[in-house]
C-alpha cells in the first residue's frame, strides 16, 4: 500500500467527549517505608498532560491539523491546567464547566520510568446534554470530521443526537466506543473498539474468520460505515461492507507503555480522513502512529515529523534512490529535525576513489547529502558518443550504497537548476578548480540565502582517464 503524508493543515477535526487530566508525579526511590512494605518516592517533578478526549484533540493538533474540542470539566485548578495546556498546543477548547463536580484527574506516581501507583479522582458528570449539542452544532460547520471520544464518564449522553447532527451536514463520524451497548453509535461512519471491547459485544472470537463474520454482522445491525478492531500485538483489522477485510500487523518495535494508544489511533484516523485520505491509507497511517506512541512513556502525542519519518521508513525512502516527490518529503522531514541539506551533482559514470573522497567531503558540509545524477541522455550530450558506460539505474544503485550519500535522484536536463529550485538545499557543493560564480545553479541557491562551496578534486582520479586507459589497451 502506497502511503504519503497528508496535508493535515487543511483538515479541521472536532472532538467531543470525556476530557481528563493525566497528572504524573516523578521521583526517585531508594528505600522501603517503615510504615508498610511499599517504596518511598521523593517527588521531584509534577507533570500535567491532557488525557482522554483532550489527548485525542492534542494528537490531532500535533499532526498539524486544526483541532476543536468540546467536553465537560469542573470549575477548578485541574480544568485551568487543561485549558492552558490545550491552548498552548493550538487546540480550540470549549468546556462546559460544572462547579459542583471535580475535573477528572488520573494521578500516576512514577519512579525510574516505572508506574508504581495510579489514583483516579472522578465521578460521572451531570452533563447538560442539550447545551453540549448546541455547542457541537455551532462548531460543525467549520470541520470535516467529528470524533466521539467516549470514556463513559458522562460527557456523552446524547450520542445519537450528535451522530445525526453530523450526518445531516455530510460530516463523517468516528467513535471510540465504551460500554456494553454499541447501539448508541448506530449510523457512525466508523467505530474503533479494541479486541476486548469488541468481544464484550459480540462474544469470543476463536480466530480471524470468526472475528470477520461477527464484525460484518455488527456493521449490518448498527448500520456502520466501517469497523476497525485494534488487536494489540496482532495489529488491526479493518472491516467494510462489500470489501475484503484488511489485516495490518503491529508496527511497534518495542512496547513501553500502551497508555493513550487508542487516542492516537482515532486521532490519526480522523485527521487523515479529514485531509482526504481513503480509509485503508488512513488506517495504515494510524497503525504507524500507534507503533510510535507505545514506545513512549505515559500519555503522549505523535508529531507530524515523527509520523512523516515512519512513512518514509515504510516506503523505503529513509535513504537511497528516490523520486522527486519522495525526496521533497524526506527533505521536509530532515528540516523539521533541524538538519542541514547539502546538494551536489554529476554523471558518476565509473565510480572511483576521487568520487568517494569528494562525496565524503561534501557530506561533511551538513547533515544530509542529496546526490543528483544525470540520466543517460544528458550524459551522452555532455560526454559524447559511447557514454555513459553504466546506465543511470546502475550508477544510482552504486552511489546509494555509499555511506556518505543519503538520497540519490536523477535529472534529465543538462544542469540541475530545476532540481535546485524544487528542493532548495542549504548548501550547493561542487568539486573542481573554478570559482564559486562559475558553479551552475549558484545564483539560484544564493537567491534564497543558501551557500555555495567549491571543494578540490583528488589528483589523478578521472572517469574520462579511466575510459581512455581501457580503450587504449
Amino acid at each position: 500500500m502506497k502511503l504519503s503524508m497528508p496535508r493535515y493543515d487543511q483538515a479541521p477535526v472536532l472532538v467531543v467527549g470525556d476530557v481528563m487530566l493525566d497528572r504524573y508525579w516523578h521521583g526517585g526511590t531508594s528505600r522501603i517505608s517503615p510504615e508498610a512494605p511499599v517504596p518511598v518516592v521523593k517527588v521531584e517533578q509534577i507533570e500535567d498532560r491532557p488525557g482522554g478526549a483532550a489527548n485525542v484533540a492534542l494528537n490531532i493538533a500535533a499532526l498539524g491539523a486544526p483541532a476543536l474540542l468540546v467536553g465537560v470539566t469542573g470549575e477548578d485548578e485541574a480544568a485551568d491546567s487543561l485549558t492552558d495546556s490545550l491552548a498552548a498546543a493550538g487546540v480550540s477548547a470549549h468546556f462546559q464547566r460544572i462547579d459542583t463536580q471535580p475535573t477528572i484527574v488520573k494521578l500516576r506516581v512514577m519512579s525510574r520510568h516505572q508506574q508504581l501507583l495510579r489514583m483516579d479522582f472522578e465521578e460521572p458528570f451531570d452533563t447538560d446534554a442539550a447545551a453540549l449539542a448546541v455547542d457541537v452544532e455551532r462548531l460543525l460547520d467549520g470541520v470535516k470530521v467529528l470524533v466521539l471520544s467516549d470514556y463513559g464518564k458522562g460527557a456523552l449522553k446524547n450520542h445519537q443526537a450528535l451522530v445525526q447532527l453530523a450526518r445531516a451536514k455530510g460530516i463523517p463520524v468516528l467513535a471510540d466506543p465504551k460500554g456494553k451497548d454499541f447501539s448508541i453509535y448506530r449510523g457512525a461512519s466508523l467505530i474503533t473498539p479494541n479486541l476486548n471491547e469488541f468481544e464484550t459485544i459480540v462474544g469470543h472470537c476463536a480466530d480471524e474468520a470468526e472475528l470477520v463474520a461477527k464484525g460484518a454482522e455488527l456493521m449490518r445491525e448498527l448500520e456502520l460505515g466501517a469497523l476497525l478492531v485494534t488487536r494489540g500485538e496482532h495489529g488491526m483489522t479493518l472491516l467494510r461492507p462489500d470489501h475484503a477485510p484488511l489485516h495490518l500487523p503491529a508496527r511497534a518495535r518495542e512496547v513501553f507503555d500502551v497508555t493513550g494508544a487508542g487516542d492516537t489511533v482515532i486521532s490519526t484516523l480522523a485527521a487523515s480522513i479529514a485531509a482526504g485520505e481513503e480509509l485503508p491509507q488512513a488506517v495504515a497511517l494510524a497503525n504507524l502512529a500507534a507503533g510510535i506512541v507505545v514506545g513512549k512513556l505515559g500519555t503522549a502525542a505523535i508529531s507530524a515529523p515523527e509520523l512523516r519519518r515512519a512513512v518514509q521508513r515504510e516506503q523505503g525512502s529513509e535513504r537511497g534512490v528516490l523520486g522527486l516527490e519522495q525526496l521533497q518529503v524526506a527533505i521536509e522531514d530532515a528540516r523539521a529535525h533541524g538538519e542541514k541539506i547539502v546538494f551536489t551533482n554529476g554523471c558518476f559514470d565509473i565510480l572511483h576513489a576521487g568520487h568517494v573522497t569528494y562525496l565524503e567531503q561534501a557530506r561533511a558540509q551538513g547533515d544530509r547529502l542529496v546526490l543528483a545524477v544525470n540520466d543517460d541522455a544528458s550524459v551522452s550530450r555532455l560526454k559524447g558518443p559511447g557514454r555513459p558506460i553504466n546506465s543511470v539505474d546502475r550508477r544510482m544503485a552504486v552511489l546509494a550504497g555509499l555511506g556518505a550519500v543519503d538520497w540519490v535522484v536523477s535529472f534529465a536536463e543538462d544542469t540541475p537548476e530545476n532540481l535546485l529550485r524544487a528542493i532548495q538545499p542549504d548548501v550547493l557543493v561542487k568539486g573542481g578548480d573554478y570559482g564559486i560564480d562559475q558553479v551552475v545553479g549558484a545564483e539560484i541557491v544564493r537567491s534564497y540565502g543558501g551557500e555555495v562551496r567549491v571543494l578540490g578534486l583528488v589528483e589523478n582520479s578521472s572517469t574520462t582517464a579511466i575510459v581512455e586507459k581501457i580503450r587504449s589497451k
